[in-house]
């Protein structure tokens, strides 16, 4: 039972979305309320689920007018901390969105719901001879307008780019309630600002993704997946370039090491992948209309630094070869609860920081454990910290303090969420936090949406 009789603004929101859709019982507001880090979490004032944008409308304007603090959520798999309530905020959840219109064939485009999860738009897309661009381990889970929200990335981004890049369109909610619709579908168009560039990655910040138009890509079904064993990562990264230079079919290149190798094996049963283990390892995928192992063979043919190697062309073997990289996250989570630092390098600076990262933790926190494994083509790395206090952040400042030093980012793909902002300013300039500032109050000029989040929070302004 939801009992929204308790709270005025509940009992509001339970005319727009119906009572069964208001949730006020800890109990069911449970999930709601911890990302899936599990070092975030907060109680909120109760859960909303609208289920049409003129419901998110109607429940974004009632919270306005009470100047009720309101968290957008969608499948809920951020690992920042945006996601989740914070200080009693009410939490927005857009999973009743779910809808996904049928495939443009012709254009190769589709509009899906914010609340559509990853694995359901891909399936569509396949149903219809057609691919979506970016993939994600937490494909089940993770929703189109959380992605959308954190310009999510993931494996194939040296292909086909982040979610920003698979915009043709969207739907937004601002905070007063007004919506934002442009959906044209339209690969050409120069009428002003970007605005579905501009909200892709303002984790919640600015407004409500409601829908959005998508592109897609063809379908490509031969693919060859290499797992490589190399002596460390400035071998992986030239056997990468040797790749990129000579494949022109490959859309994945993912480095992992020997500690994370060692926790998925312990915690999923899997085998090890060749006879010994190795220091570091390199997985490859290929796609095309055609078999592209030859190509992919071909290119590693006389490459010194791999140590061993396995292809495999059928699909069975190929998921076999990529659970040593997609259940990283799950193995290290069954170990504690880590600190998860995502970050982005120059090419150039991703050896060293990989070779200085390990020890600058240790010394500030003697027997913490520096689990890493990323995605090597597009110089994103993810950092993940064992054996630490939640609170403590002193291996995180060590961490991030290394990134800024070596010219790279403090967030590439999951956001600034909660657990970053103190750490902004190492690879944003005053100016350019001053100017998100300034269009933060252009569309939310009271400050109700998702505060905290990549800014600091500030009061809740006064109606005007």
């Amino acid at each position: 039972m939801t009992h929204t009789g308790s709270d005025a603004l509940a009992a509001e929101m339970a005319s727009i979305v119906g009572e069964a859709h208001v949730l006020l019982d800890p109990e069911l507001r449970a999930s709601y309320e911890t990302d899936w880090t599990r070092r975030y979490s907060g109680r909120s004032r109760f859960v909303v689920r609208p289920g049409s944008t003129e419901e998110v409308a109607a429940v974004l304007r009632a919270c306005e007018q009470a100047s009720a603090t309101v968290v957008p959520q969608g499948g809920n798999t951020g690992l920042v901390g945006g996601s989740v309530p914070r200080r009693g905020e009410i939490v927005l959840s857009l999973k009743r969105l779910d809808h996904l219109d049928a495939v443009d064939e012709e254009a190769g485009e589709v509009t899906a719901g914010a609340g559509a999860t990853l694995a359901r738009l891909q399936a569509h897309a396949r149903d219809a001879g057609w691919a979506f661009g970016v993939d994600l381990a937490s494909r089940d889970s993770a929703t189109i307008g959380g992605m959308i929200a954190t310009n999510a990335g993931g494996i194939r981004m040296m292909r086909y780019g982040p979610m920003r890049a698979q915009l043709l369109g969207i739907e937004a909610v601002k905070a007063d309630g007004s919506v934002i619709r442009r959906m044209p579908g339209l690969r050409k168009d120069n009428t002003g600002y970007d605005l579905g560039g501009l909200l892709s990655g303002s984790e919640g910040t600015l407004a409500v993704v409601t829908r959005a138009r998508l592109r897609l890509v063809p379908a490509l079904p031969a693919r060859a997946v290499a797992l490589l064993a190399v002596p460390d990562v400035r071998a992986a990264l030239s056997v990468a370039a040797r790749i990129r230079a000579s494949v022109p079919s490959v859309e994945a290149q993912e480095v992992f090491f020997a500690e994370g190798v060692e926790l998925v094996c312990k915690h999923t049963g899997a085998p090890m992948p060749f006879s010994q283990a190795y220091p570091a390892y390199l997985l490859v995928e290929c796609a095309a209309a055609t078999d592209p192992a030859p190509s992919l063979v071909m290119a590693l043919d006389g490459a010194g630094e791999v140590l061993d190697s396995a292809v495999a062309t059928d699909r069975r073997l190929r998921d076999e070869l990529w659970r040593y990289r997609e259940r990283h996250t799950e193995s290290i989570s069954a170990e504690g609860v880590p600190h998860k630092l995502d970050i982005a390098l120059p090419l150039g600076a991703y050896a060293e920081f990989e070779h200085r990262v390990r020890g600058a933790v240790a010394e500030v926190v003697p027997g913490a454990r520096a689990i890493l494994f990323g995605h090597i083509g597009d110089g994103n790395l993810h950092v993940n910290l064992l054996g630490l206090e939640p609170d403590d952040e002193g291996a995180d400042d060590a961490v991030l303090m290394l990134v800024a030093g070596l010219g790279g980012s403090i967030s590439a793909e999951h956001g600034v969420g909660v657990a970053k902002t103190p750490w902004l300013h190492l690879t944003r300039s005053p100016a350019d936090i001053m100017t998100m500032a300034a269009i933060k109050r252009s569309f939310d000029p009271r400050g109700i949406l998702n505060p905290g989040v990549i800014l600091p929070i500030e009061p809740i302004r006064p109606r005007t």
